[in-house]
Parts: structure tokens; sequence; C-alpha cells
């Protein structure tokens, strides 16, 4: 049976980068999926915490400058799009290391045939669809995590946080058992903590 799966991930987030190769990479062409990959907001979610440096303060780091571009190429040529500009963000934030984000946002961009919409970087006039989607993703599993979301067949829940990317069927049985856990109405949650780095091999 078909499973509608929405992937909400922010591209600067690496536990979401993680996720995004696991369900694409590994999942996808293995699975009957109806995938999506929206965009949520670190940004949005860490406005007025405690312990985060506003946004405002961070100049070219802001982390609202990708989603904003994000969802101006998703407005111009659709969603799918929005795989192609994670894919390449995360391609070189993450697995390169490239440093500052402007570079690898300009770099994108260029490799996008898009580099007309640099400006949305740093203009807020989507910022209104930036919150609506980002609260789309949230709203079901609480303001209280962080990024990927993952939502199965309509059920949400945060994660999953992957410190690598799991390959071949053991990435398939991960998804298999996300699928059945989703579908039990009374599931919450699993946890345990971190113990070991990431890895983006």
């Amino acid at each position: 049976m078909s499973a509608r799966v929405d992937l909400y991930v922010d591209p600067v987030c690496p536990f979401a980068w993680l996720a995004f190769r696991w369900l694409l990479d590994e999942v996808e062409p293995q699975r009957e999926l109806d995938l999506h990959v929206r965009l949520m907001s670190l940004a949005v979610l860490n406005e007025g915490r405690e312990g985060h440096t506003p946004e405002a303060d961070k100049g070219d780091d802001s982390a609202w400058r990708p989603v904003r571009v994000g969802h101006a190429l998703a407005e111009q040529r659709g969603e799918q799009v929005i795989r192609d500009f994670v894919r390449a963000f995360g391609t070189r934030f993450h697995d390169r290391e490239l440093r500052g984000r402007d570079r690898v946002l300009r770099e994108v961009l260029s490799e996008l045939d898009a580099e007309d919409l640099y400006a949305a970087a740093d203009s807020d006039e989507r910022d209104d669809t930036v919150r609506r989607v980002h609260a789309e993703g949230m709203e079901p599993v609480g303001n209280d995590v962080g990024t990927p979301v993952l939502h199965v067949d309509g059920v949400a829940f945060f994660g999953p946080v992957l410190g690598a990317v799991p390959r071949g069927q053991d990435a398939l049985d991960m998804f298999d058992g996300a699928v059945r856990l989703a579908r039990f109405p009374a599931f919450y949650e699993l946890k345990r903590s971190r113990s070991q780095g990431i890895s983006f091999g």
C-alpha cells in the first residue's frame, strides 16, 4: 500500500539532511511512496527561545535566507524543485562543509539557473508562506521538537534523528517500522541520547 509521506526539513540542519538522503536515495526507489519534501524553518522554530542568537544578528548566515529562497523557487517552478534545492544546498553545506551560508546559497542558485531569486533571501515577502508551511509541519507534533519532522499517512512525529544514512535493507526496515508505528494512533515517541558523531558518508 502506498504511503503519503511529507518530510519537513530546514536545509541548514544536518539531521534533516541525513533524513532527506535516507528517504530519497534509499527508500523511495524501493517503496511505493507519495513523497513530498517541504520546508520548515529553524528561524521560526527558535524565535524568542532562550540561548538562541536572534536571526537578525546573524547577517548572511541567518536561517531565514535559505528557506525564503526555497519558497521563491517553489513559487516559480513548483514543489518538486524543493528536492533539487535541498540536495544542492546539503551536498555543499553538509557533505563538502562549504562555509558560509551565503556562498553556498549563491552556488546553489547558480547550479539551478536561478540567480535572479537571490534577492528573495533578504525579502520578507514570503515570510507568511514560510510560517504557514512551517506550522503545517509542526502543529501536529508540537513546538518542543526540531527538524526533521516526518508525516506518514497524516500522522506526524519528530525525526528520525540519524547519525548516518542507513543503507539497503536497513533503510527499508527502518522506514517500514516508522510506517507501522505511525499507523498506531496511540504512538507518540521513541528516544535515546546520542552517543556518536555525525557521518555524512
